[in-house]
C-alpha cells in the first residue's frame, strides 16, 4: 500500500512541478501558496502545529498570533518552497539570483580566504535549500548532511536535483554517513548542518524550556575537530524574494562539553524560529 500512496504523491507533484514551470516563477508561487493553504491541513494534521505554538508561547513570553491564521502561512509558505523547486537551476545559474539579498557576505568571503573550516548551522526555514546554495557559489568547500525523503520515488528526485544545483558533497545520515563526514572534514571541508528536528541517537535537551531530543553532531565536531560555528538563517519576502544572514563565527569554550553546547546552539536556533515562526516547519512533532 505504501508504495501505491508514494507513487500517487510522486505522479500529483510532477504534475505540479509541470504546471509551475510553465506559469513562471511568480505566478508559480502564488499558486503553490493558494494550494498548500487550500489542502495543507488535509494532507497534514493541524494538530502538532497547534501544540507547538502552545510550547511556544508559553515559554518564549513571545505570541505569535491568531493560530488559525498562522497554521494557514504555514501550510501557505509550504506550498511556495515546492513550486521554488521547479525554479532552482534558475537561483543557481539565471536571473533569480537578484531575489536573494545576503546580510553578512564578509564572513563567507573570511572563511574562504583563510580556507577555514567551520559548521553551519540553521533550521528548516523558508525556502532552506537556498543557503547551502548560496555558502557553495561563495567558494566554500561545503557538504551538507540530509535524511532521505521515506516517498522513494520523490527522492530520487530531490538527491539529483541537490547534488546539482545545492551542493555536491550530499551525506546521507547513517554510518555510512558519517564516515563520508569524517573523511571530508579531514579534508578541510566546512559542513552544513539543519539541528531543529527530532532525532532518535541525540541527547534530551531544553528548546523553548521544554526537553527535545537534538542531535550531537556539531558539537561533537566543534570538540574534535575545533571548528567554529557559523549560523545561518533565511526569510521569505515579498513572496518571492529571500533574505539570508550569516552570523558572526562563535568558538566555543574548549572546556565546554557536549550538552552545554548543545544547549546554546538551541538557544541560538530559538531565535531564528521567533524571527518568523510561520515560516518554521511547525508540522514537526519537535517535543515528542
Amino acid at each position: 500500500m505504501k508504495t501505491i500512496k508514494y507513487f500517487i504523491q510522486f505522479t500529483v507533484i510532477m504534475f505540479l512541478f509541470f504546471l509551475f514551470k510553465i506559469m513562471g516563477y511568480k505566478n508559480a508561487s502564488k499558486l503553490g501558496s493558494i494550494i498548500g493553504g487550500m489542502f495543507g491541513k488535509i494532507i497534514r494534521s493541524d494538530k502538532i502545529i497547534k501544540k507547538n505554538i502552545d510550547i511556544i508561547e508559553k515559554n518564549s513570553n513571545f505570541r505569535l498570533g491568531e493560530k488559525d491564521k498562522l497554521v494557514k502561512e504555514v501550510f501557505s509558505n509550504y506550498g511556495r518552497i515546492l513550486s521554488d523547486y521547479v525554479y532552482l537551476s534558475n537561483f543557481k545559474n539565471g536571473n533569480l539570483k537578484k531575489h536573494i539579498s545576503i546580510k553578512g557576505s564578509n564572513y563567507l568571503s573570511e572563511i574562504k580566504s583563510k580556507n577555514k573550516r567551520v559548521i553551519f548551522i540553521s533550521g528548516h526555514f523558508s525556502n532552506f535549500e537556498l543557503m547551502a546554495m548560496i555558502i557553495n557559489d561563495a567558494g566554500i568547500n561545503l557538504s551538507a548532511i540530509y535524511r532521505p525523503l521515506n516517498n522513494f520515488f520523490l527522492n530520487k528526485i530531490m538527491e539529483r536535483i541537490r547534488s546539482k544545483y545545492i551542493c555536491k558533497n550530499q551525506i546521507k545520515k547513517g554510518i555510512g554517513g558519517t564516515r563520508e563526514l569524517i573523511n571530508l572534514l579531514k579534508q578541510n571541508y566546512s559542513v552544513a548542518l539543519m539541528i531543529d528536528q527530532r532525532v532518535s541517537e541525540g541527547v534530551k535537551c531544553n528548546l523553548f524550556g521544554v526537553p527535545a531530543f537534538t542531535t550531537t553532531i556539531p558539537a561533537q565536531i566543534i570538540k574534535k575537530y575545533d571548528c567554529e560555528i557559523v549560523p545561518v538563517y533565511i526569510e521569505r519576502h515579498d513572496q518571492i524574494k529571500f533574505k539570508l544572514t550569516i552570523d558572526k563565527p562563535i568558538k566555543f569554550e574548549s572546556d565546554l562539553g557536549i550538552e552545554k553546547i548543545t544547549l546554546e546552539l538551541n538557544k541560538i536556533l530559538e531565535k531564528m524560529i521567533l524571527n518568523n515562526p510561520s515560516q518554521w516547519i511547525l508540522t514537526h512533532n519537535r517535543w515528542k
